[in-house]
């Protein structure tokens, strides 16, 4: 029975994303579940990384200004004192204490995003046993079409170390150019310097010692 349970649902959700695929519409033998999940199929296998699609990195060419992105406060005051921030609603991304800032933008519906999600926190890792670059370099993720309530599942299932933000409403996903995903950016965080983009990549993280090392070496943040 439950075998049968699940090509029915196959079967459906098949049927619902040619139906949506092909605007066949109305799609009056399938649920409306169902196509919910079709359309959410969908949306995450086009946000992912495709390595034959070029990503729109204008916005966030190397050199350029990173645009001004709000987030929300944590409200755990671990993550605030990783920050460096005070508590209050919320706060800007050059308000975080470091020199070097690196962002993952990300999907939980995104394989690449949850394939690499324990690579994510090696680099993590790495950063914080370092003497010589604990509290100069900061690491946090923004989940793009994600809900705060997504955004736990995904931290607690990797076990998610840094902080981690919801951008439900896909807002600065569009102020970041709509990047596919995951997609890695690297910011100088003080001086003159401040919010420049001096390290810009879709996808491409092959281990977290040669990430780190490829952005130190990257980065000119004084």
């Amino acid at each position: 029975m439950k075998t049968i349970t699940q090509l029915s649902w196959i079967r459906d959700l098949t049927g619902s994303i040619s139906c949506l695929k092909n605007k066949k519409f109305p799609c009056k033998s399938l649920k409306l579940g169902t196509i919910i999940i079709a359309c959410t199929f969908m949306i995450t296998i086009l946000g992912c990384a495709n390595h034959l699609v070029a990503a729109n990195q204008n916005i966030l060419a190397v050199s350029n200004q990173m645009p001004t992105i709000k987030l929300t406060t944590p409200k755990d005051q671990s993550l605030r004192n990783y920050l460096g921030l005070q508590e209050k609603t919320s706060f800007s991304v050059e308000e975080i204490k470091c020199e070097i800032l690196i962002i993952e933008i990300f999907s939980m519906y995104c394989p690449h995003c949850q394939k690499d999600a324990p690579t994510i926190n090696k680099l993590y890792e790495l950063i914080e046993s370092d003497d010589k670059v604990a509290g100069r370099v900061k690491l946090i993720g923004i989940g793009t079409g994600n809900s705060a309530f997504e955004i736990d599942i995904f931290k607690k299932k990797y076990k998610i170390p840094f902080p981690l933000f919801a951008d439900a409403d896909f807002a600065i996903h569009e102020d970041l150019g709509n990047v596919r995903t995951p997609y890695f950016i690297g910011i100088c965080n003080q001086s003159k310097m401040k919010n420049r983009i001096f390290f810009s990549q879709l996808a491409g993280f092959n281990g977290a010692e040669k990430f780190l090392d490829k952005v130190l070496e990257r980065a000119n943040c004084k």
